[in-house]
């Protein structure tokens, strides 16, 4: 009923356009045939002399009034958000709201689009190979800032280990030790403030700074790991890591300038609610802030000193961002055309059906783009204490071949297509197959065989002894598990609907399989909590689902044998470390280490990244299952937008946006 009544309704709004056309044609001024009388002289010969002849004369002649072109319309564009920005403030959070009002008002230094980096508030990205990255060897002694061969920032002193430059890891004992160093220069674009004062170097700094103030509430991880941070002209900045840390990322160093000459008159804690810095902040984006009414709208216009509008840039002449929390609403006034962009906070893969119905009908543009984000089921390989393998339950996981058989067993593309409508893929790895560092060959993607599973399983010697279907657990160690069912817990969140459909697909899985899933979900903050507490990274469940974000640097790190979560008295990486699994490979460690220390562009950057993937397909600590989608609409006269899987918000090049009339 409601899909008929919804489908009558577009047809009468694709009918309003068609309309619109005849009434404007109705409107355009029509041709007219006139009967004109006019006083004609002629000169005329008779009787051989010229004569002067008056005479009337009538005409019939056809008129087309002068048409004179309509002036084109302002390109105001709508966006409609879920969301209302908690701040305007860079380092005042990081709501994706935000964000989407941010890079129209803040110019970016570096963007991050298709897994890869691009200049844009800079004039290049610095490099190793054009010699505005130089690695120098340099002495350290006692007292210095360095990093650590763990890869934290440390004050040298005895007993400190390090990684020289020669790639040793040494033990400090007084001597004087030679280490690596990387510095890098960058040049800022031309840029100009809203409010006419040209950008500076000096600008950058005094942001870098306040990043580095301790009540400034935004990471500090390059900062920390920074040893210089300066101005080198007008435009020109040099950054200088601590000795240790060859950054792979070093070519991002450089700090979002802040209208110092304004936003200096507070200290880091009153930024955080100045109006000038929170809500009406001037900016160097190709916008600038004309208003902010609280809980409905915020209203850009362009910068009058943007510094490229020579090109032409923006391309609108404003942008009202609207909050509308509800979806149904929010996708009505797309439909209605009182939206132009319906983003991305405000939309999501349960809205599939009705966004495709609706560009069947002409009227959006629906935009499913796979993110960085990917689901995956961890198994409890190394659980902690009495969870222990074979002390708390028996060793489920720690033969690889049954984490593959398990692989196999999972309907994954069963996953996409029921919860994702077919518009996300399987992923294979912990980043997805479009990245440039994704392996051409050697990599394992276990296919969906349920006949292969059984087989694996049998071999390990786990069988269903009894004919109830569920296989037990049977070893050649005589430990006291033997006979006991393969029955076992995942859990994951509670209130997320897709988590709970991709569970409930995996327990039927697995019965095929013989393997019986009781599911559990818990709240977040329980699910998330560091260990000993939290049951996810207290490493004491059997299966857990949750979700990790990949990056244009694959995040092999996670599952490094370093980060496995637990006390760091009893040598594991601390309870907020990543690797809940408790999975440790020599070799991943090794490939994975290998690629964290060396400098994109080198082969041993590249080829390492590639084998420690090829390990982990093999070995599955996890099973990779799908990467969630980032869904967001446009109306179809909308040119300019798109979404891109490592972007951060659709709204990042909206200096190139155009409505087309």
């Amino acid at each position: 009923m409601f899909t008929h009544q919804l489908i009558k309704r577009w047809s009468l709004l694709a009918i309003i356009p068609l309309l619109g056309l005849a009434l404007l044609a109705a409107c355009q001024p029509a041709t007219q045939t006139l009967e004109v009388t006019r006083v004609v002289t002629e000169t005329v010969v008779q009787e051989g002399q010229p004569v002067e002849v008056t005479r009337v004369v009538t005409e019939t002649v056809v008129v087309t009034p002068e048409v004179t072109e309509a002036p084109a319309e302002p390109k105001d564009l709508i966006v409609c958000m879920a969301q209302e920005p908690d701040t305007l403030y860079p380092y005042g959070g990081s709501m994706l709201a935000a964000t989407a009002v941010q890079v129209a008002i803040f110019e970016t230094n570096v963007t991050t689009f298709s897994y890869d980096y691009q200049a844009l508030g800079i004039e290049k990205l610095p490099s190793l190979e054009d010699g505005d990255a130089v690695v120098s060897p340099v002495e350290v002694n006692e007292g210095d800032l360095v990093l650590d061969a763990s890869g934290n920032p440390v004050t040298l002193a005895a007993g400190v280990s390090v990684i020289n430059s020669a790639g040793e890891v040494v033990e400090f004992d007084g001597t004087p030790i030679t280490m690596d160093q990387i510095s890098v220069d960058f040049t800022l674009q031309p840029r100009v403030w809203s409010d006419g004062t040209p950008v500076t170097a000096a600008d950058s700094v005094y942001s870098y700074e306040v990043n580095r103030d301790p009540d400034t509430p935004a990471t500090k991880f390059v900062a920390e790991r920074t040893a210089s941070y300066e101005a080198t002209g007008e435009l020109g900045l040099k950054w200088t890591g601590i000795p240790g840390y060859l950054d792979p990322t070093y070519f991002t160093n450089v700090w979002p300038p802040f209208p110092q000459h304004i936003w200096g008159q507070f200290s880091a804690s009153e930024l955080l609610e100045a109006e000038e810095v929170a809500r009406l902040p001037v900016g160097d984006g190709a916008f600038r802030i004309v208003e902010w009414v609280a809980g409905d709208s915020i209203v850009l216009e362009p910068n009058p000193f943007y510094y490229r509008q020579d090109e032409g840039l923006p391309y609108l002449d404003s942008v009202t961002y609207k909050f509308i929390p509800d979806t149904n609403q929010l996708i009505a006034q797309l439909i209605s055309g009182a939206c132009d962009i319906g983003t991305q906070d405000g939309l999501s893969a349960s809205d599939a059906p009705f966004l495709i119905e609706a560009e069947n009908n002409g009227l959006l543009t629906p935009y499913f783009q796979t993110g960085t984000v990917f689901e995956h089921i961890d198994f409890g390989i190394n659980s902690y204490a009495d969870f222990g393998d074979d002390q708390g339950r028996p060793d489920w996981f720690e033969d690889a071949r049954v984490r593959q058989a398990m692989t196999m067993c999972t309907d994954r593309q069963g996953m996409v297509d029921n919860i994702l409508f077919g518009r996300s893929e399987v992923i294979h790895s912990y980043i997805p197959s479009v990245h440039p560092l994704y392996p051409e060959d050697g990599l394992t993607e276990w296919p969906f065989d349920v006949e292969a599973a059984n087989a694996l399983l049998d071999e390990v010697g786990f069988i269903d002894s009894d004919g109830d279907g569920i296989r037990e657990y049977y070893t050649d160690r005589g430990t006291s598990w033997e006979g006991e069912p393969f029955v076992i817990d995942l859990g994951t969140t509670t209130g997320n609907d897709m988590r709970q459909q991709m569970t409930q697909i995996f327990k039927e899985n697995m019965l095929a399989c013989g393997i019986d899933v009781t599911l559990y979900y818990v709240p977040s903050s329980e699910w998330f909590a560091d260990g000993p507490d939290g049951p996810l990274f207290g490493r004491r469940y059997d299966l857990g689902e949750f979700a990790w974000v990949s990056a244009v640097q694959p995040s092999c790190n996670l599952y490094l044998t370093s980060q496995i979560s637990g006390p760091e008295e009893e040598g594991f990486g601390g309870w907020g470390a990543s690797n809940n699994t408790g999975w440790s490979n020599e070799a991943f460690d090794l490939a994975c280490n290998t690629a964290l220390s060396s400098l994109p562009g080198t082969p041993e950057y590249e080829e390492n990244h590639k084998e420690a993937q090829r390990i982990f397909s093999q070995e599955v600590p996890v099973i990779p299952a799908f990467l969630r989608l980032i869904v967001a609409a446009a109306r179809p006269n909308v040119v300019g937008f798109g979404v891109d899987p490592t972007g951060g918000t659709e709204m990042q090049n909206i200096y190139q946006f155009d409505l087309q009339q």
